[in-house]
C-alpha cells in the first residue's frame, strides 16, 4: 500500500523526545512526525522544549522533507492560537493533527496533588480540545482534515503503575476523540484515538517511578517484553505507522475508532479474565 500525503500540512503536538539522538531511541510524536514527513506531509514539530522540536525538524529536513519547529505549551490556550496562527501565515490550512503530548505523574487519591492531577488533565485532554477549537474551523472550511489522539491502552485497564490521573486523562481522551468523529463527520473531518501498549521509547528509560517498580532499566525492559504476546514491546514505529494509515485516504472510512497498537496485550488480558467455557 502506497500512502500519499503529499500536498498535505501536518502538526505533531509533542513531536519531541527527551533523547539527545536518535541512536539512544525514538519518541512515539518524534517517529510520527517523521513518518508523515516521509508519506509526503510538510510536517509542523511542536514542543514545550523547543530544542526538542527542532532536532525532530533538523531529521526530517535532513531527509529532504519540510519541517517547521515550533514551542508552545500544549495546555495554554494563547500559545496553541498562535502556533495555528503561524502555521497559516505559512502554509494556509492545517489537513492532519496529531496530538501526542502527554505526562503520566505517579500517585492514587491520596498521595497525588491537586495540582499534578489538574496538569496531567490539561496536558492529556485539553490539548485535544485546544487543538481542536482552533483548527477545526479550518478543517471545516475546506470540508476536510484527520485529527488522531494518542490515547493509551490504560483507557480501560489498570496496570501495575500507579498512575491514577493517566488511566482516567486517557479514558477522556478517547470519549473525546468518539464525540469530536460523530459532530465534525458530516464536514469530512475524521477523528480516532490510538492506543499504544507497551512501546520501548527513551521516555520509559528516563520515567524514574517506573523504573522503580521494575527495579531497573534492564529489568523494566525485560519484565516489559515479558508481558507481551509477542515476546517484545512494540515500538515508536509502530504507532507511527498506524497514525500515517489513519491520515490517509486508505482509511476513509475509518472514524470515530479506537485502536489498540498493543500487539494483542488487551486480547490476551482479556482472555485471561474471561476463560473459555
Amino acid at each position: 500500500m502506497n500512502i500519499d500525503l503529499s500536498g498535505r500540512i501536518a502538526v505533531v503536538f509533542g513531536a519531541g523526545c527527551v533523547a539527545e539522538s536518535i541512536e539512544m531511541g525514538w519518541g512515539n510524536g518524534q517517529a510520527a512526525a517523521v513518518a508523515y514527513a516521509r508519506a509526503g506531509a510538510q510536517v509542523v514539530c511542536v514542543d514545550i522544549h523547543l530544542r526538542r522540536a527542532e532536532l525532530t525538524a533538523d531529521l526530517i529536513r535532513d531527509e529532504g522533507g519540510v519541517a517547521l519547529p515550533l514551542h508552545a505549551d500544549v495546555a495554554s490556550s494563547g500559545d496553541i492560537e498562535a502556533v495555528v496562527d503561524r502555521i497559516v501565515d505559512e502554509f494556509g490550512t492545517v489537513h492532519i493533527v496529531h496530538n501526542n503530548a502527554a505526562i503520566s505523574p505517579f500517585g492514587d487519591p491520596v498521595t497525588l496533588s491537586e495540582a499534578e492531577w489538574d496538569r496531567t488533565f490539561e496536558v492529556n485532554v485539553k490539548s485535544c480540545f485546544l487543538s481542536c477549537k482552533f483548527i477545526l474551523p479550518l478543517m471545516r472550511a475546506q470540508n476536510h482534515g484527520v485529527i488522531t489522539n494518542i490515547s493509551s491502552i490504560l483507557s480501560t485497564r489498570v496496570s501495575q503503575y500507579d498512575v491514577l490521573s493517566y488511566y482516567a486523562s486517557k479514558a477522556a481522551v478517547d470519549q473525546f476523540s468518539r464525540a469530536v468523529a460523530v459532530a465534525n463527520a458530516p464536514f469530512g473531518i475524521r477523528c480516532n484515538s490510538v492506543q499504544p501498549g507497551l512501546i520501548n521509547t527513551p521516555l520509559i528509560h528516563a520515567h524514574d517511578d517506573v523504573l522503580d517498580v521494575h527495579g531497573s532499566l534492564k529489568e523494566t525492559v525485560l519484565e516489559r517484553d515479558a508481558i507481551s504476546p509477542t515476546g517484545k514491546q512494540g515500538t515508536a514505529w509502530d504507532i507511527a505507522n498506524v497514525s500515517v494509515f489513519l491520515a490517509s485516504d486508505q482509511s476513509a472510512y475509518l472514524n470515530g475508532a479506537v485502536v489498540p497498537v498493543d500487539g494483542g496485550l488487551l486480547a490476551k488480558q482479556a482472555a485471561q479474565v474471561h476463560p473459555p467455557i
